[in-house]
């Protein structure tokens, strides 16, 4: 008789009925762990970066890169030449003396820069991207405004000029970068933001220059003349100066904006220095205490009269005229601007035309009046 086994048999799976199990489960496995992957990255909104064969560059980098690749060509590097004697002899010869940046503005070969890099030169050569180099002349130049134009005579196939932006609606935070030849290093890229609106800097003349952009883009010797660009590459200010004790960036620069760019240049061109309106009158700073009041005030006193102009015909009142103790008409303001100098008198007319009238605010005999004045262009300057 056979003994009863309690204990049930056991059966085991063949090799190949666990590798048949296994196949799809792993297989499974795999899906799922791709999907939570491309999943979690997907939410944490993380920008794919494109693969290139020096590395892998993210959207902004690319958006840099290409930015300098287009805008470079319009830049160029400015050498200014002096006259020196040549030792023991007679003669002299042209030797470099500095140098700076510059952009192309047109396809006619005009060049802006700042005046204060050709100030001293006796003669400039500008190199294209191309590296060629031409002799240049000086056009016109406001040293008022720190801008000079050159003009070369190169083909229309190397002159990229730079595109024009605006300077109204800039605003502090924004991209900025700033290309030039610092130290004389050929075509260098800095970037920063706008870091403050409306400074005020003094020319070589010591006139000031107001609406100026201060960037923190590294702007260094060699860079001046250069072109500031906003992020779509356009030109918003001419690199011009910095503020360093060292004589290096110290992470404040400053330029020219480029809606004062925008009329200075044409004029420059076309006359050789600016034509601004004028209310024809010859007048000088004064500071001057009116009968009855216990506080100076600053004005322009009018101390001649140009006869057939605007000042003229609206009759105002010059020094030259006095009687008694009466004295010439004093200007307090322009359009409801206040003026206490020359300068501010000369900025303010700089925003009219030629024809244009302005209501001028005047003391006259302590009293103020408002005088409507038609204005009219200065004589050019002869080249």
């Amino acid at each position: 008789m056979d003994e009863y086994d309690p204990q049930p048999t056991r059966r085991t799976l063949s090799p190949v009925a666990r590798l048949l199990i296994w196949i799809p489960a792993l297989a499974v496995a795999f899906y799922l762990g791709v999907t939570w992957r491309t999943g979690n990255a997907g939410q944490r909104g993380a920008a794919a970066p494109r693969a290139t064969s020096d590395g892998v560059l993210q959207d902004s980098e690319l958006a840099t890169i290409a930015l300098f690749r287009d805008a470079s060509p319009s830049v160029v590097f400015i050498t200014t030449l002096s006259r020196q004697r040549i030792p023991f002899s007679r003669q002299t010869a042209e030797v470099p003396s500095g140098s700076g940046s510059g952009f192309i503005w047109d396809g006619q070969g005009h060049i802006v820069t700042n005046y204060h890099v050709i100030a001293t030169a006796s003669a400039a050569r500008v190199t294209l991207a191309d590296q060629s180099e031409w002799d240049a002349k000086v056009v016109g130049w406001a040293e008022e405004k720190d801008l000079a134009v050159l003009e070369i005579d190169a083909p229309a196939e190397l002159l990229q000029p730079i595109p024009v932006g605006g300077s109204k609606g800039l605003q502090v935070g924004q991209m900025v970068l700033a290309i030039g030849n610092p130290f004389g290093l050929d075509h260098t890229l800095t970037t920063g933001v706008i870091s403050a609106l409306g400074r005020e800097i003094l020319s070589l003349d010591r006139k000031p220059i107001r609406d100026v952009i201060q960037t923190d883009a590294a702007i260094n010797p060699g860079n001046s003349g250069g072109p500031l660009l906003d992020s779509s590459g356009r030109l918003i200010g001419v690199n011009t100066q910095i503020f360093s004790p060292s004589g290096a960036s110290a992470g404040i620069g400053f330029a020219i904006p480029v809606d004062t760019v925008n009329w200075v240049v044409p004029d420059l061109i076309q006359y050789g220095e600016i034509r601004r309106p004028a209310l024809g009158i010859s007048g000088f700073s004064v500071t001057y205490l009116p009968r009855g009041a216990k506080e100076r005030l600053r004005a322009v006193l009018v101390q001649e009269i140009i006869p057939g102009l605007g000042a003229a015909e609206a009759r105002l009142r010059a020094q030259g005229a006095m009687r008694g103790d009466q004295i010439g008409d004093l200007i307090v303001g322009i359009a409801g601007e206040k003026v206490e100098n020359m300068d501010d008198l000369m900025l303010a007319l700089e925003k009219y035309r030629d024809g244009d009238t302005v209501t001028v605010t005047v003391l006259r005999d302590d009293k103020p009046a408002e005088v409507p004045v038609r204005l009219s262009m200065n004589a050019p300057r002869r080249r």
